[in-house]
């Protein structure tokens, strides 16, 4: 029996969400900026997914952009930002050390092209504290970046409290909310935010599609040059099948969110309780503001890579990390930001639950976890 718990890398598609997505794969195939009637029916569809989302962020219909995913959500909000931003002579930028590879590539990009980039630190449980984002804003701060939940560690950032010290100076804001989305209800008002990016492969949606907020009045420079579709902000055919089937899963989401927190939380204590035997594990990451979902473990003398080999091949798929960076061999830069040294991130293991999970597969994934943390420190 294979038992996943890889779900902060994604989530398997929701039959629902399929089942909606069919007609659009299919015969209603058309241009959703088409003028005839396939078009409009698409259109009309594209529509609809867009007013599920935005309520659900508390936003307006036309503040809400369709992506191909996070990762291009990410990459517009701080280069379309900051890059906007530069006009009125802001070209400061400071985003926190901790987050996702398509920030920091995209801070990158903004430092070969003359801005001054800034990493904010983040405590040994892995926060960034707003006094430090007080200390750093400057007049020419263009944009703080900030992710609402970590993808490695599950832990929740302060929005509210950064966004009141970002609202005093000219500065935007961006909101990675991609982590936070399938277990945090977002609120993109009472957040304070003028950027939030979110993913549909998160919340039991189909892959290759997401979403960005602009807040209304906010100007960005677009990213994705050709046609004037997403009101000229964003070319390209969009991806009417995908976008449907994220609207729906959406629906779901906000229908059944309560429930499935509740369940979360209790197939990760169940699997927590099932490790009790095992001496050297910690969780990372500071207790209170941890999501349910994710659970960065470190196994003292351990390496992950060796771990995952075990478990994999028993049956249990979990990750040492983001799944972007799966390929590399360096340590975590989450990690390391928080104070970890390359060795004691390499004994960290990340897994992360979702709503199928069911509490016999977590004993058995934490006998299979167990024997084989016990097999391993055996051997070396």
């Amino acid at each position: 029996m294979a038992i996943y718990l890889d779900h902060a890398a994604t989530t398997p598609l929701h039959q629902q969400a399929f089942e909606k997505m069919r007609p659009y794969l299919l015969g209603a195939f058309g241009n959703a900026d088409s003028p005839h009637a396939l078009g409009r029916e698409a259109a009309a569809a594209v529509d609809g997914a867009r007013d599920t989302l935005a309520a659900a962020l508390n936003a307006r219909p036309n503040e809400v952009y369709f992506t191909s995913g996070g990762t291009e959500a990410d990459n517009w909000a701080i280069l379309g930002g900051a890059r906007a931003m530069r006009v009125r002579g802001k070209n400061h930028v400071l985003l926190s050390a901790i987050e996702h590879h398509a920030a920091l590539y995209a801070a990158e990009t903004l430092e070969k092209e003359g801005f001054d980039v800034e990493f904010l630190p983040v405590m040994r449980g892995g926060v960034v504290e707003p006094s430090e984002v007080a200390v750093r804003l400057r007049e020419e701060t263009a944009l703080v970046c900030l992710m609402a939940v970590n993808n490695e560690t599950g832990v929740r950032q302060p929005i509210e409290e950064v966004a009141a010290l970002v609202k005093k100076t000219d500065a935007l804001l961006f909101v990675d909310a991609v982590q936070a989305f399938p277990h945090e209800k977002i609120d993109v008002k009472k957040w304070g935010v003028d950027l939030l990016s979110v993913s549909s492969h998160k919340i039991y949606g189909p892959k290759g599609v997401g979403a960005m907020y602009v807040r209304g009045g906010v100007k960005i420079e677009r990213l994705v040059g050709g046609g004037e579709q997403e009101r000229g902000l964003r070319g390209g055919t969009l991806n009417v099948p995908a976008i449907v089937g994220f609207g729906e899963a959406v629906r779901l989401l906000e229908e059944g969110r309560e429930e499935t927190e509740k369940k979360v939380r209790a197939v990760r204590e169940r699997f927590l309780a099932g490790l009790s035997s095992l001496d050297g594990v910690t969780v990372n990451g500071e207790e209170e503001k941890r999501t349910a979902a994710i659970v960065n473990l470190r196994v003292c003398g351990v390496k992950n890579s060796t771990l995952l080999y075990r478990t994999d091949l028993a049956g249990v798929m979990m990750a040492a990390g983001s799944a972007c960076s799966s390929a590399s061999v360096k340590p975590s830069h989450v990690l390391t930001a928080m104070g970890f040294s390359e060795q004691e991130a390499s004994e960290c293991v990340r897994v992360s639950f979702g709503v199928e999970n069911t509490p016999e597969e977590m004993d058995e994934a934490a006998r299979i976890f167990t024997r084989a943390v016990n097999e391993l420190r055996e051997n070396s």
